[in-house]
């Protein structure tokens, strides 16, 4: 299965590849991945609206009428706007983060960059996200689109996903591996 094929095969990849094709045709790709960009912010930066959107208790009614207050405030466009009422709609709103994730894959693929996912301890600052960006290029030898997010259970360093391969250079698994090495001498 190419890259091409693992972004779209699923429900999500589906939705996200109707929406890159509205926004090409429409001239409107880095507004609409700004609005993505801006309601996955939303989204993880509130508790409340990411249970909601995944909540399958409330009528679509309900989740149109919130989401739209939402987007509007943001000051979403329509098409982004539109989208999401469509997602709601066909009672999909569950997999919306699954969507915007493959939107920015199909983004990055047609601007030729590798997109990484990179969890850390601790927010990277942006000289980090800078040296880390300049790193996977060097080693890539492509653009590299970073996505990041903060666990605290790492306890230190940092996950690098890039498609199929990931790095793992965390305290956390450092520590799970020393753990294991001394049950195993033990």
């Amino acid at each position: 299965m190419s890259s091409e094929d693992s972004i779209v095969a699923g429900m999500a990849g589906r939705y996200a590849v109707a929406l890159f094709e509205l926004a090409e045709a429409g001239g409107s790709l880095e507004q609409v991945e700004g609005d993505l960009s801006t309601l996955v912010s939303l989204i993880g930066s509130s508790g409340d609206l990411d249970r909601f959107i995944r909540s399958p208790l409330f009528k679509s009614d309900e989740q149109l009428r919130a989401m739209n207050a939402v987007m509007t405030r943001a000051g979403l466009g329509d098409l982004t706007q539109n989208f999401v009422g469509v997602v709601i709609k066909n009672r999909r709103l569950f997999a919306l983060p699954s969507m915007v994730k493959a939107f920015g894959a199909l983004l990055a693929r047609r601007r030729g960059e590798i997109s990484a996912d990179v969890v850390s301890a601790h927010p990277l600052s942006d000289s980090q996200v800078t040296e880390l960006k300049e790193a996977l290029k060097a080693s890539m030898g492509k653009d590299v689109a970073i996505t990041t997010s903060v666990d605290a259970g790492l306890l230190g360093g940092l996950i690098v996903k890039m498609g199929s391969r990931m790095i793992d250079a965390s305290l956390r698994t450092k520590l799970n591996k020393l753990k294991f090495a001394m049950k195993e001498a033990g």
